[in-house]
């Protein structure tokens, strides 16, 4: 969680490119996208006002993504610099390079990669662990399993369950530091 809230707090507002990284960081997190489905989300995806995006996945399934508030917040700011700095007019794609492009799986990494070797994580951080930390942070607070495999576009229960291995390590370390008899 502290690494999350470090990385999520490196983007530089006052900034274009800031403002980019930051609605993506934010949204990554909040929704546990791949990077593809964040590449290839479209303006027509996004259904700001109602608090969700759409999402083609795996197996060009389309799923509908709740978006929390504070991530809607910075793509929001984000948006409203993208056509003036990013010349985004008229490009269906929502995440662009500085040449007006739509932003390419590695150029995600890099972006991923350049604010994890800022605190010192870069060895550890790809756009993956923002979809990991997204599932288990929502399974550590009592979410079920179910809704997260709708929310992370899983077609079967069994890719899910990997989460629950995750979570009860952190649990038993939890018991073993705080429990009387551990």
């Amino acid at each position: 969680m502290e690494e999350i809230e470090k990385l999520l707090s490196l983007p530089e507002l006052s900034n274009p490119i800031g403002k980019r990284d930051k609605a993506i960081l934010e949204l990554m997190y909040a929704t546990g996208l791949r990077v593809s489905e964040l590449v290839e989300l479209k303006m027509e995806d996004l259904e700001l006002d109602e608090g969700f995006i759409y999402v083609m996945g795996k197996g060009g399934k389309r799923r509908m993504v709740p978006t929390g508030e504070i991530a809607l917040k910075y793509l929001s700011i984000y948006l409203n610099v993208r056509e003036e700095f990013f010349g985004g007019k008229g490009n269906p794609f929502v995440f662009l390079n500085y040449k007006g492009e739509p932003l390419t799986r590695q150029g995600l990494w890099k972006i991923i990669k350049g604010y994890g070797e800022k605190i010192g994580i870069a060895d550890k951080l790809t756009p993956h662990t923002l979809r990991h930390s997204f599932a288990t942070h929502l399974l550590e607070r009592g979410a079920d399993l179910r809704s997260i495999q709708i929310m992370l576009g899983h077609s079967r229960i069994s890719t899910t369950q990997i989460y629950t291995h995750i979570a009860a390590e952190r649990l038993k370390r939890i018991w073993e530091r705080f429990h009387p008899r551990a």
